[in-house]
C-alpha cells in the first residue's frame, strides 16, 4: 500500500526540485523499489531502522553533499500536497525566512473534521513547544512539511536531533538557538 503513495508522491514533486533523496529506513516492505532507476531519485539505504528522525538527518546530509540551497522534507506517505511547495519556498527564495513549515491549524473547517483528543494533543504539544522555542508565532509543530535553507540547516548539529516522532520539534527547537526566522505556511490537511 505504501509503495503506491510514495511513486505518487514522487511524481508530484519530480518538477518542483533538482534531485529526490528517498530514504530505506530498513522498510520491511521495500517500498523504495517502485521508484528505483526513477529521474532525479537517488535512494539512501539503512541497514537498520533509524526512525522518522534519522531518515531525514540521512535525507538532509545528502542534499548538503549534492551542494543544495534549499532542502525540502515531505512524507512518503502522501499525506502532504506538492502543490504547496511554492508557497514553501517563497519566504526562502526571498530572503524572509530561513525555515518554513506547513501549518494544518489555520483552516477552522479542517480543525472541526478532527478528533477532539488529537486537536488537543496537538495544542498542548504546540504550546510546550513554542515554550521551548521560543516561536511564539508557529502552530503545528509536528508538522514534516518543511523547507530550509541549507546554510540554515549547517548551523544545527545534526548528530544531536532526536531520531524518532519529536524530530520536527527539536529542529525548531534548535532553530531558536541560532535564532532563525521561522514562517507557517498555511495548507489543507
Amino acid at each position: 500500500k505504501f509503495k503506491k503513495f510514495l511513486k505518487n508522491v514522487v511524481l508530484d514533486v519530480v518538477d518542483y526540485v533538482d534531485y529526490i533523496i528517498v530514504v530505506d529506513d530498513k522498510c520491511p516492505e521495500k517500498s523504495y523499489e517502485v521508484v528505483q532507476g526513477y529521474p532525479k531519485v537517488k535512494i539512501i539505504h539503512h541497514q537498520e531502522n533509524q526512525g522518522v528522525g534519522g531518515a531525514v538527518i540521512s535525507g538532509y546530509k545528502e542534499s548538503i553533499k549534492l551542494n543544495s540551497d534549499i532542502i525540502i522534507k515531505i512524507d512518503g506517505d502522501g499525506q502532504m500536497e506538492a502543490q504547496y511547495i511554492p508557497k514553501l519556498l517563497k519566504p526562502l527564495i526571498e530572503k524572509k525566512a530561513h525555515y518554513t513549515k506547513g501549518n494544518r491549524f489555520r483552516d477552522f473547517k479542517a480543525l472541526k473534521s478532527m478528533p477532539k483528543i488529537r486537536l488537543f494533543g496537538n495544542s498542548v504539544l504546540s504550546f510546550l513547544v513554542k515554550a521551548a522555542s521560543g516561536y511564539w508565532n508557529i502552530m503545528d509543530p509536528t508538522n514534516g512539511f518543511i523547507a530550509i535553507h541549507t546554510s540554515v540547516l549547517s548551523l544545527i548539529p545534526l548528530e544531536k536531533l532526536s531520531n524518532r516522532y519529536f524530530f520536527e520539534s527539536d529542529l525548531l527547537f534548535r532553530m531558536g538557538t541560532i535564532r532563525a526566522v521561522v514562517t507557517d505556511i498555511p495548507m489543507i490537511p
